[in-house]
C-alpha cells in the first residue's frame, strides 16, 4: 500500500475470523472414554439402576405436572422466560462487563478464565492466598464440569460437598448421574452402606430411614460448616443491573456456605447472567416447578458483594468461558445456552430413563447434555470422539421440548449436531449408503429392480415375518430390534394390480358417500358478501 503523502507502507493482512476455541480435550468431564451406545449397553443391564431412575423420575414428572398446571400463565412464563434468555445471548458481552463493573463496585474481585484449566488455577490460587488446606462446596455444575475438587486435591486442597446428594456421591467416589440430583440412581440402603463406611462415628445402628440418613449426614456436616474458612459456589443466576448472585437449593447448605466462611469464591458459566433483578421474577418461578415440582425454592440466597460485618468478607467471581462462546458463535445450537439446568428434560426422556447419566460420559447428562457437551468440548477432538455420539443419544421423541421451561428446541438443535457431525466426517459407510441409495432413486427402472431384489429377503424371515438377525453393518438395527420381512408385493405392482384398482374405486365411492352424507351451509348472499376496496 503507497501514500501519496510519504514511503510505501505494508498493509496489514487481519485474517479470517476463526471459531472461538471449546474446552480444551482432555480436562474436566466433558468427554467420557466410551461413545454413548458402548457406555449404554452396559448401564442397561444393571436392573436396580433402572428400578431407582424409574421410580424417581416419574415421582418428579408427576410432581412436576401437578404444579405447573396451577398456573393459568405457565406458557406466557415459558414464553417469558424464553425470550429474556434469548436476549441475553444476544448481549453478552455488553451484560457481562455490566456485571464486573457492579461487582466490583460492592467490594467483590471478578476474574476472567477462558477455559476450566485458568478457572482451576485461578480458584486455587485465592484459596492458597487465605492459608486454608479445606474448602466447602455449594454443589454446582460449573465446577464438576471443570475437575475442580480433582485439581484441589492434586494441590493438597480438600473440597468437601455440602449438598446431600453431592456428598453420597463424593463419598463413594461415584460420579453424578443427574443435574438436579446427582445420586439418583442410588437407593437408601446403598446410602446407608455408603455413609456406614466412610463417616467418621457414625452409629453402627443406622438404618436406612430418610430422616436418619439425612441427620447422620448433618451431624457430620455442621462441624465443617463452623470451622472451615473458604467456601466455593456455582450459581444459578448473576444479574447485571446490581450484581447480586443467586444460589437456589433445598436443604439450607448453600445458605451456610455462603454466610459463615470469611471467603466465598463463586464459579459461574458465562451464560447464568440475566440483565436485571426484575427478571428473577420469572426465573424463581420456572426453575423451582420444573425441576423439583415445588411452587418456590426452600431456599434462595441472594448476594451482592460484600457487607462489612455480614458475610463473607472477601467475594471473588470467577467467569467461566470453557467452550461457551463457541457454542455462541453457532447459530443455531447457541439456543442451548439458554438452559437454567433445571433437570426437566431428563425427567422425560425415555432413553435418559434407561441409561442414567454415567453413560453420557459429561457432567451434563440427558437430552440438553447431549447437546450441550458437544458444543463445549467438541465432537472431533479426536479420532472416534465419544462426543460425536451423544447427538444420536435420543429418539427425537421432543417430550425434552415439551418440558423445557425456556422453550429449547432440543430435538432441532440434535438434528443439527448430527448434520454438523456428518459434515465434519468425511467418507464414511454410510454417506456412502445414502448416495447409493440416492442413485438407484433416480432410476425408475433400477428402483424396481433393488424392490423386487429385495423380496428374497423373505426367504431367511421365520414364521412371524420377521428378520431377528442382519448382516453387517445393518446387524446394529437388528441387535436391539427385529426387522419386519420385505411384503409379498410392492406398493407399485399392487397399485397396477386388478385388487389395487378395485381397493382405489371402493375407496373412492366411500368418499363421495361421506361427501354426500355432510351437513352443508349455505354460501353467503351476494349482497352479503364483502367487497374488495377500489
Amino acid at each position: 500500500m503507497s501514500s501519496p503523502n510519504g514511503p510505501a507502507t505494508q498493509g496489514t493482512f487481519l485474517g479470517m475470523p476463526t471459531v472461538p476455541p471449546r474446552s480444551p480435550y482432555g480436562t474436566g468431564h466433558l468427554r467420557g472414554e466410551r461413545s454413548f451406545p458402548r457406555a449404554a449397553h452396559d448401564e442397561l443391564g444393571n436392573g436396580q439402576l433402572r428400578r431407582n431412575l424409574g421410580k424417581a423420575t416419574h415421582s418428579i414428572r408427576a410432581k412436576r405436572l401437578a404444579v405447573t398446571g396451577e398456573l393459568p400463565d405457565w406458557e406466557q412464563l415459558r414464553d417469558t422466560g424464553s425470550a429474556i434468555k434469548t436476549d441475553t445471548m444476544n448481549r453478552l458481552p455488553e451484560l457481562l462487563e455490566q456485571l464486573e463493573r457492579k461487582v466490583t463496585e460492592r467490594g467483590g474481585t471478578v476474574h476472567w478464565a477462558r477455559d476450566g484449566v485458568e478457572a482451576n488455577e485461578i480458584v486455587t490460587r485465592l484459596v492458597r492466598e487465605t492459608g486454608s488446606d479445606e474448602i466447602l462446596k455449594v454443589k454446582s455444575m460449573a465446577t464438576q464440569e471443570i475437575g475442580l475438587n480433582e485439581h484441589l486435591a492434586g494441590q493438597g486442597i480438600a473440597a468437601l460437598e455440602t449438598d446431600l446428594a453431592e456428598l453420597i456421591v463424593q463419598l463413594a467416589d461415584d460420579r453424578p448421574s443427574h443435574i438436579l440430583v446427582p445420586a439418583i440412581h442410588r437407593n437408601r440402603e446403598e446410602i446407608r452402606e455408603i455413609f456406614l463406611r466412610h463417616i467418621p462415628g457414625v452409629d453402627p445402628a443406622l438404618d436406612a430411614d430418610p430422616a436418619r440418613l439425612a441427620a447422620a449426614a448433618r451431624a457430620f456436616l455442621r462441624e465443617k460448616f463452623m470451622t472451615t474458612k473458604v467456601a466455593v459456589s456455582g450459581a444459578n443466576f448473576g444479574i447485571a443491573e446490581t450484581g447480586t448472585l443467586a444460589v437456589v437449593e433445598s436443604e439450607g447448605n448453600g445458605r451456610m456456605c455462603l454466610t459463615l466462611p470469611e471467603t466465598l469464591i463463586t464459579v459461574m458459566g458465562i451464560e447464568k447472567v440475566l440483565p436485571r433483578f426484575q427478571d428473577l421474577e420469572v426465573f424463581l418461578q420456572l426453575l423451582p416447578r420444573s425441576s423439583t415440582g415445588e411452587r418456590m425454592n426452600p431456599y434462595t440466597s441472594l448476594w451482592t458483594g460484600v457487607t462489612p460485618g455480614d458475610g463473607p468478607q472477601e467475594f471473588h467471581l470467577v467467569l467461566l468461558d470453557n467452550g461457551r462462546t463457541a457454542a455462541l458463535a453457532d447459530r443455531i445450537g447457541r439456543a442451548a445456552l439458554n438452559c437454567i439446568r433445571c433437570s426437566a428434560c431428563l425427567n422425560v426422556c425415555p432413553v435418559y430413563e434407561r441409561t442414567g447419566g454415567h453413560a453420557y460420559g459429561s457432567t451434563y447428562p440427558g437430552p440438553i447434555g447431549a447437546v450441550l457437551t458437544p458444543q463445549l468440548a467438541g465432537m472431533h477432538g479426536a479420532k472416534n470422539d465419544p462426543n460425536s455420539s451423544l447427538p444420536y443419544a435420543s429418539s427425537l421423541c421432543g417430550a425434552c421440548f415439551d418440558a423445557c421451561p425456556v422453550k429449547i428446541d432440543i430435538p432441532s438443535l440434535l438434528v443439527e449436531l448430527r448434520h454438523q457431525h456428518t459434515e465434519q466426517s468425511g467418507t464414511t459407510a454410510e454417506k456412502l449408503a445414502m448416495k447409493a441409495a440416492a442413485a438407484v432413486m433416480k432410476r425408475p427402472g433400477l428402483f424396481t429392480a433393488a424392490q423386487k431384489a429385495a423380496g428374497l429377503g423373505r426367504v431367511p424371515a421365520g414364521r412371524d415375518g420377521t428378520l431377528s438377525r442382519l448382516p453387517p453393518p445393518l446387524s446394529g438395527w437388528s441387535d436391539s430390534r427385529d426387522t419386519p420381512a420385505p411384503p409379498r408385493q410392492t406398493f407399485r405392482s399392487w397399485f397396477a394390480s386388478a385388487e389395487g384398482a378395485a381397493a382405489m374405486r371402493a375407496a373412492a365411492e366411500e368418499g363421495a358417500r361421506h361427501n354426500d352424507d355432510a351437513p352443508h351451509t349455505d354460501a353467503p348472499h351476494t349482497d352479503d358478501a364483502p367487497q374488495e376496496e377500489s
